[in-house]
């Protein structure tokens, strides 16, 4: 469940669309669920990271075989540094994730940025 730290508003928005690598080896699933979804791209810790750091946060199956997320980030307020704030943490949390093979489920998948957002 995203925080809901949005007293001062929510920013940064942003709607990714991750779709499944076709490279004729493997079968692309159709994805029954949402939750079955996000488990195939992302690693629990991972999807923690998006539900403790997103304000919003909203995901959907694309076509039965994409997932799609539209998240924005609310501030904590004050004098706050941005890399304390939730945008900062979501990123320095993704980056160690990444760095220790922790963030993607081990299926190959693309990234694509959409002005489309779920809300």
């Amino acid at each position: 469940m995203p925080n809901l730290d949005n007293t001062y508003g929510t920013f940064n928005k942003r709607t990714l669309i991750l779709s499944q690598i076709d490279d004729g080896s493997t079968a692309i699933i159709n994805h029954a669920s949402v939750d079955a979804a996000k488990s195939f791209f992302y690693t629990a810790e991972a999807l923690a990271v998006f539900d403790e750091c997103c304000t919003q946060l909203e995901w959907a199956i694309v076509d039965s075989t994409k997932l799609k997320c539209t998240m924005t980030f609310g501030t904590k307020g004050g004098n706050i540094a941005a890399a304390d704030d939730w945008a900062g943490q979501f990123n320095s949390r993704k980056t160690a994730l990444i760095n220790s093979n922790g963030w993607a489920n081990g299926n190959a998948y693309t990234t694509e940025e959409s002005n489309s957002h779920l809300f």
